[in-house]
């Protein structure tokens, strides 16, 4: 069984790093209480340079962020899109973008829930459990704007679910109660700091 799949596509070889991430540029990644975050991002219209200059963007600040998917919002970018490098819980790499991402429903008779551990680059250092789906289908475009369609299972669909949420301008943080939610935010005061001199020497490490 191949080890990776590419836009949901499986490939013989592939590098570390999506090739993608060798022309983008680092961004400053969004934090939760930014209005950007909050509020359902545009469609995408225009696929072109800039979109996929956007792209390659998102997959480099991803991998400096130790993240398995990175919606545009997150950049600061209010359109509907994201970018994952993510396994699933067989260990099979799933790598690629998508556009206009739309999360088909499961009918509650052919879906499992699993309450994980979450987390979030826009809630850096925390993590909490949040019940999703043990499966997901997103439908969408890639940056030329041919359909595409991508299936995960197990931690490869709970990546696709929280960057569908992401374009919807919702948090997982928004998933929780009152009193989860103020665990998570005590987590963020303790660990902020932690989780960006990471990332800063992640870019450090990059320019050397």
């Amino acid at each position: 069984m191949p080890s990776v799949f590419v836009q949901g596509r499986p490939v013989d070889s592939y590098p570390r790093l999506a090739p993608e991430a060798r022309h983008g540029k680092v961004r400053r990644i969004t934090e939760a209480g930014e209005e950007v975050l909050h509020k359902p991002c545009r469609d995408v219209t225009e696929f072109g340079p800039d979109l996929a200059a956007l792209i390659d963007d998102m997959f480099l600040t991803m991998y400096i962020a130790d993240g398995a998917g990175l919606a545009a919002n997150q950049v600061g970018v209010d359109l509907r899109l994201f970018v994952y490098d993510c396994p699933d819980d067989d260990g099979v790499r799933h790598v690629g973008h998508i556009v206009n991402p739309v999360l088909d429903p499961l009918d509650a008779a052919h879906r499992r829930l699993l309450d994980e551990g979450e987390g979030c680059l826009s809630v850096p250092g925390a993590t909490m459990d949040v019940p999703r789906p043990d499966r997901a289908v997103v439908r969408g475009f890639d940056r030329d704007g041919e359909p595409v369609v991508i299936e995960g299972t197990g931690y490869f669909a709970r990546c696709l679910a929280h960057e569908a949420d992401h374009c919807a301008g919702r948090l997982y943080l928004d998933r929780l109660s009152r009193r989860e939610r103020k665990d998570a935010l005590r987590q963020v005061a303790d660990r902020r700091d932690e989780v960006l001199a990471r990332r800063a020497a992640n870019v450090e490490a990059l320019k050397a």
